[in-house]
């Protein structure tokens, strides 16, 4: 053997040495060929992952959830049918969640599968939900009471921010609160815009239960907030969290108009995607036979709808606004493009994704409890924290209630002392709070997160089954005899069955900017994108329709003054319909 070979090996037996030896730095020693040096990588020995098995594993979790998602289901049907409305669906399913949080906390070592993931909720669970809620959206009552919806959804939702989280930082400073930053503003503006998202699912479900007969106004206020609040608040945490720095805690006065002017455009061009991507697809549906192909008419609208979210989050704007926007265009031009069984199907399919997305969020909430961890979870941060957000919800509510009123000349339409109330007792936080709360920057995000858990149970368990309770101490609920109800009932029935489009007050309001828009939307937008020709031809139906719901009407009213009323608004109705567009 070579000089050269010998040296070589003595070189490789050394480093092997070493490597057993110690792993520590060291140095090699002797006369040693790089070839061969370069040629020996140090590898970490692969851990070999049985494929079946982790499979196995993960069907098992799948069967136990899908168990658990049924016990849930089945308990809402037994709510519903017993009309216990101290457990509204929402808090049982939260219920149900923290049992299933600790069985599993206790008895499994893997929870990856039981474990609230917050892109999971964003970009698969909440579309269908917004969505719904701007497919399904009663228009009318919706657009007649905007003013208000978005004072309380913008101003309410900027108040409550700034409210929560100064008084958040200022405690933190005075030592009054611990488990959060001390010097950073903007941390605690980041919460303050995410406690501010406005969830009342648990109080809605109760409102929205027939027998009760809910204040309609009161309904849609609540409604209408809650979705608005939504996008809005997520607006919010991402402008702001485009200016957090952990290295530069400080908010600067110059930062001001540049976190109000990011906060416009973002929302002004997420509602103009929203708009436009739902144009876009009615417009598709008006110019092609897709009506012949029921099964692809309703793929084709999923698909769009999930298009017209994804599309915002990727320009970086809001997804919320943008498809809630999204859902209300496609309601009102595209329904009528659609076949009759395509019509029906989505409606059922979007209100059946709806329903078992919000289920799943709030079991994996509830599931939170145990399986998330939380070592720095902070009591008096969760206590003041609850706290500032009912003082915020109050210093919102009732000075923005007043504004409204101003323009609200009578008095069914005023939004009363009790009303507001119930609007202040409205203010839950749900699922959105708690998904901004996982994305909360910093090391003081778990201190964040159990906050806004807790305060989320807190607010629908308890809040929520004090709903009808409230209803009906502070008489909010329409009182009406048995004979008007179901006159209103049947007349309703007659309405939809014939797709009545000129609601009975919709003439009087209809004056000037108003008028002007009207005749935009049936003159030009839905000749392109609206079905118009369909509009056109469900006319006659609509004059009968009209005069069938008024003799219903005339046979339950005794007032010769509502009489006089009544024939009169019929004849404008019908001078309306019979004039050619």
């Amino acid at each position: 053997m070579s000089q050269g070979s010998g040296s070589s090996m003595a070189a490789v037996d050394n480093i092997l040495d070493k490597l057993t030896s110690s792993t520590d730095d060291f140095e090699f020693e002797g006369g040693y060929d790089e070839g061969i040096i370069g040629a020996i990588t140090l590898a970490p020995t692969p851990v070999l992952i049985d494929a079946e098995e982790l499979h196995e594993e993960d069907a098992y979790a799948a069967v136990f959830l899908n168990v658990v998602l049924i016990v849930c289901v089945l308990l809402a049907y037994y709510i519903k049918q017993h009309r216990i409305y101290y457990m509204p669906e929402s808090a049982a399913a939260m219920i149900v969640g923290v049992l299933l949080g600790a069985f599993v906390r206790y008895f499994l070592t893997d929870l990856t599968m039981y474990q609230f993931s917050p892109e999971f909720f964003f970009f698969c669970l909440l579309p269908p939900i917004i969505f719904e809620a701007g497919y399904s959206l009663e228009k009318k009552e919706f657009f007649r009471n905007l003013g208000a919806i978005a004072l309380y959804a913008f101003g309410g939702t900027i108040i409550s921010t700034f409210i929560v989280g100064s008084l958040t930082f200022y405690f933190a400073q005075q030592g009054w609160i611990t488990g959060i930053s001390t010097t950073n503003r903007m941390e605690s503006l980041l919460f303050g815009a995410l406690i501010s998202a406005v969830d009342p699912v648990a109080t809605l479900s109760i409102m929205n239960n027939p027998e009760l007969e809910c204040n309609r106004l009161l309904y849609t206020l609540v409604f209408g907030e809650s979705v608005l609040n939504d996008a809005v608040a997520v607006v919010l945490f991402k402008t702001f969290r485009k200016y957090y720095d952990e290295d530069a805690p400080d908010l600067t006065a110059g930062m001001i108009p540049k976190i109000l002017l990011d906060f416009s455009s973002m929302t002004i061009l997420s509602i103009l995607v929203g708009i436009g991507l739902g144009l876009m697809t009615s417009f598709i549906y008006k110019h092609t036979n897709l009506r012949k192909f029921s099964n692809l008419e309703s793929t084709l609208l999923f698909l769009c709808c999930y298009f017209c979210y994804a599309t915002a989050e990727a320009l970086e704007l809001s997804g919320i606004m943008a498809i809630f926007t999204n859902g209300v265009v496609i309601s009102h031009y595209n329904s009528y493009n659609l076949s009759d069984d395509a019509r029906h199907a989505t409606e059922h399919i979007f209100e059946t994704l709806a329903t078992v997305s919000e289920t799943i969020v709030f079991l994996y909430m509830g599931m939170g409890v145990f399986t998330d961890k939380f070592s720095n979870w902070s009591l008096s941060f969760s206590l003041f924290a609850m706290l500032f957000c009912v003082l915020g919800r109050f210093c919102n509510i009732f000075p923005l209630s007043y504004l409204a009123n101003l323009n609200r000349k009578k008095d069914a339409s005023r939004i009363g002392c009790n009303m507001q109330i119930v609007l202040w007792f409205a203010g839950l936080r749900g699922a959105i709070a708690y998904a901004l709360a996982e994305n909360m920057p910093g090391q003081n995000r778990e201190t964040y997160i159990s906050g806004t858990l807790v305060i989320c149970f807190i607010t629908t368990v308890f809040c929520g089954g004090c709903t009808e309770s409230l209803l009906t101490t502070m008489n909010m609920k329409d009182k009406k005899s048995a004979n008007a109800n179901d006159a209103e009932e049947e007349v309703e029935n007659l309405i939809v069955s014939t797709s009545l489009i000129v609601e009975f007050d919709e003439f009087v309001a209809h004056q000037g900017f108003k008028r002007w828009l009207v005749d935009i939307d049936r003159n030009i937008l839905m000749v392109y994108f609206g079905g118009a020709k369909k509009r056109n031809a469900v006319r006659g139906i609509e004059l009968a329709t009209i005069d069938e719901s008024m003799s219903i009407l005339s046979d339950n009213n005794d007032d010769d003054d509502d009489d006089d009323d009544e024939f009169a608004l019929k004849n404008t109705m019908r001078m309306s319909l019979s004039t050619p567009k």
